[in-house]
């Protein structure tokens, strides 16, 4: 809407995910208006109720989009309902803010881009990891070249998720169904890929090409469930669990970068949801190797001029390298980006490490014709491509070529969080 002058009427399906982002909206209320929530539990949608009693609730999400009580929808359902919800609503007059990832197999995603195309409606996917902190400074010192040419990156998604994926009593949750069903593949490749994704601009510069991937068997569910439930459950054999424990994927490009992408969210280990690595001809981003310890930079010139003695051409006597990442807020006051200067706290209260806020903020921005849409329907698909064509690849051990979704269709800002 050019001007910016319309209150979004926003609509939640998924109260329990949804109410993460309360305090984002709560920020926002001169631009966004919560107005209804979905959720079929009775008890989440009492806890809706006790904290805003003039919130029209529903328990059938059909309900709440045949009643018209808002134009725009965050969709924060199990993943399996995401294009679905996200189709119906655009048919609706809905805008749409939908979770990753946008779609689970190759026709979800043509209908959801035609329905985009046919209906006009705006479409971004909630891909919060590429809002993270680190992950716009880096965007920064890329714009400012210090790293040089990109060539590789990666990213690891690693939550121990065993535990929900079963009730109490060892019947499966939606988590346990997509893990029993679903083929070997990367399932869940957004949160490893957004950040890389901008950071390669890809869809823009460059593109995906070709995708190689291999799975491990589900050992790691198979013990849990003996030791859990016994070895009369079903999942206590590993052939129960199709998707196997995790899946890694080599991603090549146009411009022939390499990008390792891996997802285990059954294998016995701390989280560590959010790990990335991304190597330029001058320089080095990477996770710490544990959560609480500061992300690591090395950069060639910058790097070595700020401390000699380890410089790229020092070496001790027996020839060994003295060079030593640095921690990355050590470039804060240079690289950091505005918007965290200027809404940090506000962003770390919404959690996800910041994300939740700025994704619905850009969501609310774009709605309101404030921005171009930095996450796109093309983005989307292609981002989420990755579950799909990685179960190809490991059924038939060998390379899959990755379809150009956007197919010469310009982008939003470059697939990247605004300035």
């Amino acid at each position: 809407m050019p001007g910016g002058q319309r209150l979004v009427r926003l609509g939640v399906v998924g109260g329990r995910r949804g109410s993460n982002f309360s305090s984002a909206l709560a920020h926002l209320k001169d631009r966004v208006q919560l107005t209804a929530v979905c959720d079929p539990k009775e008890e989440v949608r009492d806890r809706w109720r006790q904290n805003q009693p003039d919130l029209a609730l529903f328990g059938d999400w059909h309900e709440l989009l045949r009643h018209g009580v808002c134009d725009a929808l965050l969709i924060a359902t199990p993943m399996q309902v995401h294009a679905e919800q996200a189709i119906a609503a655009m048919r609706a007059g809905c805008d749409v803010l939908s979770e990753v990832p946008a779609c689970l197999n190759p026709q979800e995603a043509e209908e959801l881009i035609k329905t985009v195309e046919r209906t006009g409606r705006l479409y971004m996917m909630a891909e919060n990891y590429c809002y993270r902190r680190e992950h716009m400074m880096v965007q920064r010192m890329i714009d400012a070249g210090v790293f040089g040419e990109l060539t590789y990156a990666e990213g690891m998604y690693l939550h121990d998720c065993r535990g929900l994926k079963f009730e109490a009593d060892g019947a499966l949750t939606w988590r346990g169904q997509l893990a029993h069903e679903m083929p070997r593949c990367n399932y869940y490749p957004t949160h490893s890929l957004g950040p890389i994704a901008q950071w390669l601009a890809l869809g823009r510069q460059d593109a995906l090409e070709s995708v190689y991937s291999l799975a491990t068997p589900g050992l790691c569910m198979a013990d849990y469930v003996q030791r859990r439930f016994g070895e009369r459950h079903p999942g206590a054999l590993v052939d129960y669990w199709r998707r196997g424990d995790g899946a890694s994927c080599l991603l090549r490009t146009r411009k022939g970068r390499v990008i390792h992408l891996r997802t285990d969210t059954s294998s016995a280990r701390p989280h560590h949801m959010h790990s990335h690595e991304l190597q330029g001809t001058r320089g080095c981003y990477r996770t710490a190797a544990v959560p609480d310890e500061p992300p690591l930079v090395w950069l060639d010139a910058i790097s070595a001029e700020a401390n000699p003695s380890c410089g790229a051409e020092q070496a001790d006597v027996h020839g060994g390298d003295l060079r030593r990442f640095e921690p990355l807020w050590q470039y804060a006051d240079r690289f950091e980006h505005p918007r965290w200067r200027q809404s940090g706290d506000q962003a770390r209260a919404a959690g996800h490490g910041g994300g939740d806020f700025f994704v619905l903020e850009d969501f609310v921005g774009a709605v309101r014709g404030e921005i171009a849409n930095p996450i796109d329907i093309y983005d989307a698909v292609a981002w989420s491509s990755i579950s799909w064509l990685s179960a190809e690849s490991a059924r038939t051990e060998r390379a899959v070529l990755a379809p150009d979704y956007r197919r010469g269709r310009a982008g939003g800002q470059g697939a990247r969080p605004r300035a």
